[in-house]
């Protein structure tokens, strides 16, 4: 049987919640438009793919509003969300929001290409827009890492599972791992 023809009877339900067993972290991914406007979007589909050269990747629907501006852009930034950044993930993923709109009261800086990078993340990188790769019904990013940098302070990250943001616990005091 063929991998097209195996996949066409499962149960898109089904099989989305199984996908939703694998924890995720939780990104937003910001670039400029053609106009030179900000576009930003709420991911979890990102992972290192090499460290020489520095890779990553990350995916988007092909029906997303905003795929031509992420197809076309130079430079994108991945920001990866902090544990108390929900707003920005609930933000970042509405659909149908204006550009000016996801970024209306949002501080952030420039980055590589003039990518916004939204304050108070985990860490940052930022990539020149390598290479895309047809995945079905999503569009895969590579991106050469051109710069990243991790929070002065340590923050846990904003995580994703069964279909619920989660948070990490917090490890025992060495007080309580004497005990």
């Amino acid at each position: 049987m063929s991998g097209q023809a195996a996949a066409a009877s499962f149960d898109p339900r089904e099989f989305r919640h199984a996908l939703g067993c694998f924890a995720t972290g939780v990104a937003v991914v910001t670039a400029r438009d053609a106009q030179g406007g900000p576009v930003g979007l709420t991911i979890n589909s990102f992972a290192s793919v090499s460290l020489d050269p520095p890779l990553v990747l990350w995916s988007l629907s092909l029906y997303s509003p905003s795929l031509a501006a992420f197809q076309h852009c130079s430079h994108y930034a991945i920001n990866i969300l902090s544990a108390d950044q929900t707003e920005y993930s609930q933000h970042f993923s509405r659909p149908g929001e204006t550009a000016a709109g996801k970024f209306a009261g949002i501080a952030f800086d420039e980055g590589a290409g003039g990518a916004p990078l939204l304050r108070d993340c985990c860490a940052w990188f930022e990539c020149r827009n390598e290479t895309r790769h047809p995945g079905g019904d999503h569009l895969i990013f590579v991106g050469l890492v051109e710069a990243f940098r991790r929070a002065q302070r340590q923050r846990p990250p904003l995580l994703f599972h069964g279909g619920r943001y989660r948070h990490l616990a917090t490890d025992p005091s060495p007080e309580e791992q004497r005990s």
